[in-house]
């Protein structure tokens, strides 16, 4: 083969010690058939099982890979060799083992991707990443990150666009953490969804200058700190909490942990190494803290789903791999703050000020949650660089499913009006979404 190093194979094939030799793996029955006529002596073939993937890139990231030799090395491959066990199969012989089930659903998967990949293209952006999961149980109906990645590909997992942003990254979201912040105000019986914050002037900390980007001139309610997304606003209720109380929260709710799911390891949070007056601030509209995709859209099912803690996962309930039930009965808010921040996320979605409006599906009853974070670059954020995220769920009356998607580094657009922030191209990616994948649902 022109790829081989002649002067080795020549050595191993003279090595009398050895009575067997691969020369190549894989070979494509054209190829064979060339050097089978070639008439050489000593050379034999061997036919060998190999892993097929007919869907392509479809939800390459989750299925994971293996090895020549059919070894799971990622994702659910991995899983199904470490947990499950591989059962040989050879011919029309049924399998004795039950089949693992995914919780992912192809239609829902293939329209989650082909959404996401339209919008890094109308967007320019570097790459994406969404969710869609039930709200109370955590399964998984579709993850993706683009650019996408071939599981018949091994070697894509070394190319750093490729890596998976939904499980193995982590990213500061921005603002849609407001939704943590509030929650956590709210549960803790420190501030009412009328309870009045002041910020008609930018808050300081220190050297540090904390901003509105739209400054709204007035002082505002909470429920209008959640819709008209105020930095300042949200950090006055962080703070007024303090930083040991933010921690906990946080913590209760998964969001300073990393974790496992078959699909492979969730990334560990990127935690501020002083957490201070400032970094509780910052914290508090998204900024200063990593954490993963899959991390958040679970926190944010537990907040929305009457407030029960669930763990995300990519194996249908009722496998022996998962046991039925439950995933946990901790309860992490109250069924009342639950209920008010469902009615806040419709309110943003539904007000003609709140920064969601462009995710409103018509008969899915949205409500959602803009982010837009800037990017730090060698230690300094850049306004032009932005990480535009939405976070979703319906219906909003009652939660079942939860929609997260994040856009890296989008570009200004048409249908834009110059702008980059999330409002102008999560949500309505969201939007579309939704109205493709809800009437896949279950």
């Amino acid at each position: 083969p022109p790829d081989s190093d002649e002067g080795q194979l020549r050595s191993t094939l003279a090595d009398r010690s050895r009575r067997f030799v691969w020369l190549r793996r894989g070979l494509s029955p054209r190829i064979a058939q060339r050097i089978h006529d070639l008439g050489l002596p000593g050379l034999a073939f061997r036919r060998e099982q190999r892993r097929s993937y007919p869907l392509g890139t479809l939800a390459g990231h989750i299925i994971g890979s293996v090895t020549i030799d059919n070894r799971g090395i990622a994702g659910i491959e991995k899983f199904i060799d470490e947990t499950v066990g591989v059962e040989a199969i050879l011919g029309a012989k049924p399998a004795a083992k039950v089949p693992v089930q995914l919780s992912l659903d192809i239609g829902v998967q293939f329209a989650l991707e082909d959404e996401l990949v339209r919008a890094t293209r109308h967007y320019a952006a570097a790459g994406a990443a969404g969710i869609i999961l039930d709200a109370t149980t955590g399964e998984v109906f579709a993850a993706a990150s683009v650019p996408e990645l071939d599981p018949a590909r091994p070697g894509q997992t070394l190319e750093a666009a490729r890596l998976d942003k939904v499980t193995a990254s982590t990213f500061e979201l921005g603002s849609i953490f407001k939704l943590i912040t509030i929650a956590d105000a709210l549960d803790a019986g420190a501030a009412t969804a009328d309870t009045v914050i002041d910020v008609r002037t930018p808050l300081r900390i220190g050297r540090h200058l904390i901003r509105d980007l739209h400054p709204a001139g007035r002082p505002l309610s909470v429920r209008e700190v959640f819709t008209q997304s105020s930095n300042v606003g949200a950090a006055r209720l962080a703070l007024a909490a303090g930083s040991d109380h933010q921690r906990a929260f946080l913590d209760r709710l998964g969001l300073l942990r990393g974790g496992r799911t078959e699909a492979g390891i969730i990334a560990q949070p990127n935690v501020p190494l002083r957490w201070g007056e400032v970094e509780t601030a910052t914290v508090a509209y998204g900024h200063g803290l990593a954490v993963s995709p899959l991390r958040f859209a679970a926190a944010t099912a537990s907040l929305l789903n009457g407030g029960l803690q669930i763990e995300p996962t990519f194996v249908r309930t009722g496998h022996p791999a998962r046991p039925p039930g439950p995933l946990s009965a901790m309860r992490v808010v109250t069924t009342e703050t639950s209920a008010v921040l469902t009615t806040l996320m419709r309110r943003n979605v539904t007000l003609p000020t709140g920064t969601g409006r462009r995710a409103d599906v018509a008969g899915y009853e949205v409500g959602g949650k803009t982010g837009t974070a800037e990017i730090a670059i060698d230690g300094k954020y850049r306004g032009d660089q932005v990480l535009a995220s939405f976070v979703a769920t319906f219906p909003a009356s009652q939660p079942k499913y939860v929609v997260l998607v994040m856009l890296d580094r989008p570009q200004p657009a048409p249908d834009t009006a110059g702008q980059i922030t999330a409002g102008h191209n999560a949500a309505p990616t969201v939007a579309r979404i939704i109205a493709r994948a809800g009437p896949l649902l279950p």
